[in-house]
C-alpha cells in the first residue's frame, strides 16, 4: 500500500503490546516492537521507522527519556511520538509534551481512535517533509542567486572602480543596503586634465536596481577617455536608460565637471538631493532643476549645465537620498536640517567628511537605503597624478607623414564636438600618446577660445566675479543654441624623419581676431575667473603664434624617436 509506514510500539506489557500490534498490523503497517524505553531507542536508532507508539511509564529506561533521544537522534526529520498513557494528571500530560510528543492515547486502547491518530500523524510528517524539501531546494536557488550577484559585482567593480577615486582629493563613503548597490559612484580622468564625476541612485535595491549600472559606467568612462564633452555624455547615457531599462526603472544622478585648469564646475543634477560647494564659509547649494536618467526621450532631454567658478582650497560634496532617509530608532529621517547643521557646526573643512559621517553613525541604527556620498578638493592641477591615455593597439603601423583640414560651420559647432575625432586621429600617431593629455588640453584651449571669442563674440571681461562668470556661461548657452553662421578650421600636418618627429596645428575662427600680446599682458591682472587659457597653450606646446590679427592660433608639438 502505498502509505505503508513503519510504526514502533514500546510497550513493557506483553498484552498490550500484542494489542497494538494487531491493530496497526490490520492498517496496513510494518511493526517493530520494544519493551522499555532502551530497546526502542536501539531499535529506532537500527530502522529508523516513521512513527512510535510510546508508553509513558516503562521499566530500565520510562517513555520520556526514550522520547527525548529519539527526537534528538531524528534531528530536522519529523518523527511523531503518540504517548500511550493512563495518566490524568495535567502536569504528566504537560511532561510528555516536552520530551517531544506529539499526540496521546489513552488506555484502554481505541481501534478507529488510533487508527485516525497514525493518519493524522502521517499527514503532519509528510507535511514537515515536504517544508524541508522545500525549504532546501531554496536555499541552493538563494545561493545560486547569491553566486551570481558575488560574480555580476565583482565583475561591475572592475570596471566601476577603474578610475581615480582613489585621487588624493577625493573621499567617498558607500555602503550598500544590499549586496549589489544602487547607488552608483563613479569618477574618471578627463584627457585635458581635470575630472568627470558622477554619482547615480538608481529605483530600489540590489540586481534588480543595478541592471543599467553596467551600460552607464561603460559610457561614461568610454567617452570621457575619448575626450567628450559633459552634455554629450549626457545625452548618451540618457538615451541608452531610456532604451534598455524597463518602465519605472530610471537613475537619478548628478554629474559633474571639474577642470582644474579653468577652474570651472559644470554640474547637472536630475533627481538627487541637493549638492553643495563650499567656499570661504558660503554654501552654494547645487539644485536639481532636472528629471533623472532614463525618463525622458533623447529627444527631449534636457543637458542645460550650471557653471560655477572655482578657487583652490573649495569643496565639492555630492550624496544620495540614503544620507537624508537614514532612520534612527524612532523611524525619524536625518533630513536636512540635520546635515545643513553638521556644515553650519563645521570649524575645520578638511574635517566636514568625517563629523558627518560621524553624525550619521550617532543618528541611525541601521541604513535603509544605500548610502553614498563623496567629497571632492579644489587643489592645483599639478597636486593630481597625470596617468598615460589607454590604447587598444600597439601603435606600430603609426602614420607619419600627413596633413587634413576640416572645417565646422555653424550648424555643426551648434550641436557637435570636434575633439574626440580630433583626439582620436592624431592618437594614432604612437609618438604624441605620451603627450596626449597636454595635446588636448591645447586642442580644447584653441577651440574654445576660436568658438566662444571668434565665432560667437564673448568677452571674457564679463567673468570678472562669480556673478559675471555665471552671466558669461548664461549667455554662451544661448548664443550656441541660435548659431547658424561662421566656422572654425583645423589644419593637421604629422611629419616623421628618423630623430622622431612634429604635429603642427592651425586653429582658424570667422571671428574678429584680437590683440594677442595686449591679452597676454592683461592675464596676470585677472582675478581667478578668467584668463589662463593663452598662458596654458604656450605652457603645454613647443612652439605656439598667433597670425591673421588673432583669428589663426599655430602650435607645434615635437616628439622623440
Amino acid at each position: 500500500m502505498p502509505n505503508r509506514l513503519s510504526v514502533l510500539i514500546a510497550e513493557d506489557n506483553p498484552a498490550d503490546r500484542m494489542l497494538l500490534s494487531t491493530i496497526v498490523n490490520r492498517q496496513g503497517h510494518r511493526v517493530l516492537t520494544a519493551s522499555n524505553g532502551l530497546e526502542a531507542v536501539a531499535l529506532f536508532e537500527q530502522e529508523r521507522p516513521h512513527l512510535v507508539l510510546m508508553d509513558a511509564l516503562m521499566p530500565v529506561m520510562d517513555g520520556f527519556e526514550a522520547a527525548r533521544r529519539i527526537k534528538q537522534v531524528a534531528g530536522e526529520e519529523l518523527v511523531p511520538i503518540i504517548f500511550l498513557t493512563s495518566l490524568t494528571e495535567s502536569e504528566a500530560l504537560v511532561r510528555c509534551l516536552e520530551a517531544g510528543g506529539d499526540d496521546f492515547l489513552a488506555k484502554p486502547y481505541n481501534r478507529v481512535i488510533l487508527e485516525a491518530k497514525i493518519k493524522a500523524m502521517d499527514r503532519l510528517r509528510r507535511l514537515q517533509a515536504t517544508i524541508l524539501e522545500q525549504r532546501d531546494l531554496i536555499a541552493r536557488h538563494n545561493e545560486h542567486l547569491l553566486t551570481e550577484q558575488r560574480v555580476a559585482k565583482a565583475v561591475f567593480d572592475k570596471v566601476a572602480h577603474s578610475g581615480c577615486l582613489d585621487a588624493p582629493n577625493i573621499r567617498y563613503l558607500q555602503s550598500p543596503y544590499a549586496l549589489f548597490n544602487g547607488d552608483l559612484l563613479l569618477a574618471a580622468y578627463k584627457p585635458s586634465g581635470g575630472m568627470h564625476v558622477l554619482l547615480g541612485d538608481f529605483t530600489g535595491h540590489g540586481l534588480p536596481a543595478a541592471i543599467g549600472a553596467m551600460p552607464l559606467a561603460e559610457v561614461f568612462y568610454g567617452m570621457t577617455a575619448k575626450g567628450h564633452s559633459m552634455t554629450e555624455i549626457l545625452r548618451e547615457m540618457n538615451a541608452k536608460l531610456k532604451r534598455i531599462l524597463p518602465l519605472g526603472v530610471f537613475c537619478c544622478a548628478t554629474l559633474v565637471n571639474i577642470s582644474f585648469q579653468r577652474r570651472t564646475l559644470k554640474v547637472w543634477n536630475g533627481g538627487l538631493p541637493d549638492g553643495y560647494l563650499l567656499r570661504g564659509g558660503e554654501r552654494e547649494p547645487l539644485v536639481s532643476r532636472h528629471l533623472p536618467l532614463g525618463v525622458q526621450e533623447p529627444e527631449l532631454f534636457n543637458d542645460t549645465c550650471e557653471v560655477f567658478p572655482l578657487s583652490p582650497g573649495d569643496r565639492l560634496f555630492l550624496l544620495s537620498d540614503g544620507v537624508l532617509e537614514a532612520k534612527n530608532a524612532e523611524q525619524q529621517l536625518f533630513g536636512e536640517q540635520r546635515l545643513l547643521k553638521v556644515f553650519d557646526a563645521n570649524r575645520q573643512p578638511e574635517r566636514l567628511f568625517e563629523e558627518i559621517q560621524q553624525a550619521l553613525g550617532r543618528f541611525r541604527g541601521a541604513a535603509q537605503d544605500d548610502v553614498s556620498m563623496i567629497e571632492i578638493d579644489m587643489v592645483e592641477e599639478d597636486a593630481l597624478p597625470h596617468p598615460p591615455l589607454a590604447f587598444v593597439d600597439s601603435g606600430q603601423n603609426s602614420p607619419l607623414d600627413w596633413s587634413a583640414s576640416y572645417e565646422f560651420r555653424g550648424d555643426t559647432l551648434r550641436d557637435f564636438n570636434p575633439l574626440p575625432f580630433l583626439l582620436q586621429l592624431l592618437l594614432e600617431v604612437r609618438g604624441l600618446r605620451a603627450q596626449g593629455g597636454a595635446l588636448y588640453s591645447v586642442l580644447a584651449e584653441l577651440y574654445s577660445n576660436a568658438l566662444e571669442h571668434g565665432v560667437m563674440g564673448l568677452d571674457s571681461a564679463l567673468k570678472r566675479d562669480a556673478i559675471g562668470f555665471g552671466d558669461y556661461y548664461r549667455e554662451r548657452s544661448e548664443r550656441l543654441a541660435q548659431l547658424d553662421s561662421g566656422f572654425v578650421r583645423f589644419h593637421l600636418q604629422v611629419q616623421g624623419d628618423g630623430h622622431g618627429g612634429r604635429l603642427q596645428i592651425k586653429v582658424e575662427d570667422s571671428g574678429g581676431g584680437f590683440d594677442v600680446e595686449r591679452v597676454l599682458a592683461e592675464q596676470a591682472a585677472l582675478d581667478c575667473f578668467s584668463g589662463r587659457g593663452l598662458s596654458l597653450v604656450r605652457e603645454l606646446s613647443e612652439r605656439c603664434a598667433w597670425q591673421d590679427g588673432g583669428r589663426l592660433a599655430c602650435v607645434e608639438f615635437a616628439w622623440p624617436a
